[in-house]
């Protein structure tokens, strides 16, 4: 006689031990490829400028399809907005980081000015506000959004860095607002002007950087510094 083999009954597990990932975006959110067409975009804004551009171009630069990229951005404004953005948001990002690192007043304003005169003098910032003026009649949203006091904006950053200081006992002021753009102005005033309107021929020695910065310190220390500082020599 032979034996009828017993089934033996197994529970199948109510729970996965790990989050089921989805193997797919859905249509137009992978961040990947936005990253992928961005970056397309600036090299190709970068060369030929906004009104001589085209989705072509960028699709080409991109390594995309047109309808690729027409599921993530709805237009080439569309496009060069979302790319301002993205600009905006890694500098800011690297400037929180620098101030909340900072010990004090003096020294936040200082490594604060350093990397914004550097953004000035050495990045695509000043030929991307070019290429937004160039279209701002048509398009005056655009510069708005270049310009817009939002989270993603260098002036609010330091204008929050300047109220923890004066919440500190550091800095005294009403008007934050006010004294961030001054010290913007103060910092970078100068190299900003000749970069944008084209009189910056070659890129200003460190010494000549690091003067403009520490007479910036100096004078905005003075006028809403709590403490002595000491007289410029």
């Amino acid at each position: 006689m032979t034996r009828k083999s017993k089934k033996v009954e197994q529970s199948a597990p109510t729970e996965f031990p790990y989050p089921v990932v989805p193997s797919r975006f859905p249509a137009g959110g992978d961040p990947v490829k936005r990253e992928q067409i961005l970056d397309g975009a600036k090299q190709v804004f970068m060369k030929m400028g906004f009104d001589a551009a085209s989705m072509n171009d960028v699709t080409r630069e991109a390594g995309v399809s047109k309808g690729t990229i027409y599921v993530y951005f709805q237009s080439k404004e569309d496009l060069f907005a979302a790319l301002i953005e993205r600009e905006k948001g890694r500098f800011t990002e690297a400037l929180r980081d620098i101030l909340a690192d900072s010990q004090d007043a003096e020294q936040g304003l200082r490594r604060f000015a350093e990397a914004f005169v550097r953004q000035v003098i050495e990045t695509d910032m000043i030929p991307a506000m070019r290429t937004v003026l160039g279209v701002i009649d048509r398009m005056p949203g655009l510069c708005h959004r270049f310009l817009a006091n939002a989270p993603a904006n260098a002036r609010s950053v330091l204008e929050d860095f300047i109220r923890r200081q004066v919440d500190q006992g550091a800095l005294r002021t009403e008007h934050p607002e006010t004294a961030a753009r001054q010290f913007i102005e103060l910092s970078s005033g100068t190299f900003f002007k000749q970069r944008l309107f084209g009189e910056m021929r070659h890129a200003p020695s460190q010494e000549e950087v690091d003067r403009s910065i520490e007479s910036a310190v100096r004078v905005f220390l003075c006028a809403y510094s709590t403490r002595p500082f000491p007289k410029p020599l």
